[in-house]
């Protein structure tokens, strides 16, 4: 206690609770995205584990997903859907199968470029998210152009091509992959804003997966039968190894259920920075584990960019500052006007009474 019966300056303990509970959902997020990407790496590569059959793998991941969600909602009812307003048929057609449509040929075309590229490149090019989300925001008119905006997009896309340049197993397929993947999900996340954020639909990780999961299925469905099924028709004497493919769909599943914890008790904003640790993180193994090659120019290039990212959630940051600002002094307005009402009425009642 401080001079007076004042309490002390330092933080309470509900307060220090809630900052080492943010950071627990920040380690069991970037852990889980961690041990996907290197897991996935480690099945796909054909100098690792040498199944090179993205598709398949995309859609092991979401026949495992669909399942395990059915169950919990279906079957279990440990998860209700969303009533208000309900999922209706329309609502699925319009909505729900265009966000399943672009999330299944981003994990496609993302899982397809750990073929190609080194787990740290694919990460630098992963920088251009941002870029990605607001030149879409823009062409949907979920974003208003600005040219302080705009110099810090460039700034970002100038950093990943100076680690483009200075990259050493570059390949031009892999890298139109990478970014097909980053572009169908950039959109993805654009429409979830405008088809369901928008009409006050809100999915957990478990409705998400329920809806969108079977729906990511069938899209995939069909590439594999043309690409890749007869492929595997012909490598007889390979045997899917359930312990690897179930660990590994556990830990994507597992991922779904993080990203939600981290970005409901925390927010979307938290999870873009724990971001920036995790690539930062992935580069480092990447180079000193899994022995890729990572050159000064590489790092000089996704330096650049990360400064350029990390400007950009600073000013998110700021944005959501203004406008919690903002909606407080609303409410306090709100709340004054209805105070100089009430004794208004009051006033009046009182004149009334002496009158009578």
């Amino acid at each position: 206690m401080g001079r007076g019966g004042a309490p002390s300056p330092g933080l309470s303990e509900g307060v220090v609770k809630k900052i080492m509970l943010s950071y627990l959902y920040v380690g069991i997020w970037i852990f889980l995205s961690f041990t996907v990407i290197v897991y996935n790496k480690y099945i796909l590569d054909r100098k690792m584990y040498n199944w090179p059959y993205p598709i398949s793998l995309t859609l092991i991941h979401m026949a495992f997903s669909s399942t395990i969600a059915v169950v919990l909602v279906r079957v279990l009812r440990l998860v209700e859907p969303p009533t208000s307003p309900p999922m209706t048929r329309e609502l699925y057609i319009s909505s729900v199968i265009p966000i399943g449509a672009l999330y299944s040929f981003s994990l496609w075309f993302s899982n397809s470029a750990y073929i190609y590229l080194s787990v740290s490149f694919i990460q630098m090019l992963k920088a251009l998210m941002p870029v990605a989300v607001y030149s879409i925001g823009i062409l949907f008119k979920k974003e208003t152009f600005k040219s302080s905006s705009m110099a810090n997009m460039l700034s970002i896309s100038l950093g990943v091509a100076i680690a483009a340049y200075g990259e050493a197993r570059f390949d031009v397929w892999g890298v139109s992959l990478q970014l097909a993947a980053v572009a169908f999900e950039a959109t993805r996340l654009v429409l979830i804003q405008i088809l369901l954020t928008s009409k006050g639909i809100s999915l957990n990780p478990i409705t998400s997966l329920y809806y969108v999961a079977p729906c990511c299925f069938l899209f995939l469905l069909v590439p594999w039968v043309i690409v890749e099924l007869p492929v595997l028709r012909q490598t007889s004497s390979f045997h899917l190894d359930f312990f690897i493919f179930g660990s590994n769909s556990l830990c994507a599943f597992a991922l779904n259920l993080a990203v939600f914890l981290l970005v409901g008790k925390t927010s979307a904003l938290t999870m873009n920075v724990a971001g920036v640790v995790k690539d930062w993180l992935l580069i480092a193994f990447s180079w000193s584990v899994i022995r890729d090659t990572v050159t000064s120019v590489n790092l000089i290039g996704y330096g650049i960019a990360f400064l350029g990212v990390a400007y950009y959630n600073h000013v998110k940051l700021q944005g959501m500052k203004a406008k919690e600002a903002q909606k407080k002094t609303t409410q306090d307005e709100d709340e004054e006007t209805g105070s100089l009402l009430e004794e208004r009425d009051s006033d009046g009642l009182r004149k009334s009474d002496s009158q009578a």
